[in-house]
């Protein structure tokens, strides 16, 4: 009589067989299935490889559950775009704000002071021009708050994964277009401002200059 392992095993080669497109999906079925034949078979004759073939069938299921909680689809076409765009809106309020807030400034400098009244009613118009460009921060602060959600909600769905899977990183580049733009930044010493307490002090470059 045919065990229901070998049936099951044959039923996915057969799948395997007629499939144009292979999954992963079913991959992993097809793995699935083929560990479990192959434990049933060694459970009477090597213990050893039983064992192992246990360990294979853990690594399956925990491949399974990583790429399921890691849901790379929702990823790719909602926390990463919407960040995208955060991080856009952000860029363009900041702009805007400085651009204002430098009319302002220009159009304070060249105010015509000869009449005193006229001058200090152009000022304080200027002035809250200036107070207003300044309520960007609020809204910027509050992208960057969403910004910072995504990215965390990314790096725990990745970390997982990685747990998950349990393997070594590549030192391939993952595109040229990355490797292009490190070995620029590396090139042209584009780091970029440091965070606090990284890259050189002033007082280093002060201590510099003074030989």
């Amino acid at each position: 009589m045919v065990s229901r392992d070998n049936t099951e095993l044959h039923a996915a080669v057969e799948r395997l067989r007629k499939c144009k497109d292979l999954d992963l999906d079913d991959a992993l079925a097809l793995a699935e299935t083929s560990v479990r034949a192959l434990t049933k078979f060694a459970k009477t004759h090597d213990a050893d490889t039983d064992v192992k073939l246990q360990a294979v069938a853990g690594k399956v299921a925990s491949l399974k559950e990583g790429i399921s909680l890691l849901q790379a689809n929702h990823l790719r076409h909602t926390h990463i775009p919407e960040a995208g765009r955060e991080l856009e809106e952000t860029l363009a309020a900041t702009e805007t704000a400085a651009s204002s807030i430098m009319e302002a400034a220009e159009a304070i400098m060249d105010a015509d002071r000869s009449c005193p009244d006229a001058y200090l009613e152009t000022v304080n118009e200027h002035v809250m021009a200036i107070f207003e460009a300044c309520a960007f921060q609020d809204i910027t602060g509050q992208r960057i708050s969403k910004v910072r959600e995504n990215l965390d909600s990314i790096k725990t769905r990745v970390a997982r994964f990685a747990d998950a899977v349990s393997t070594t990183d590549s030192q391939t580049p993952v595109c040229d277009k990355e490797e292009k733009r490190k070995k620029r930044k590396k090139d042209l010493i584009l780091n970029g401002p440091a965070g606090e307490g990284e890259g050189v002090s002033q007082d280093d470059i002060d201590s510099l200059m003074a030989g």
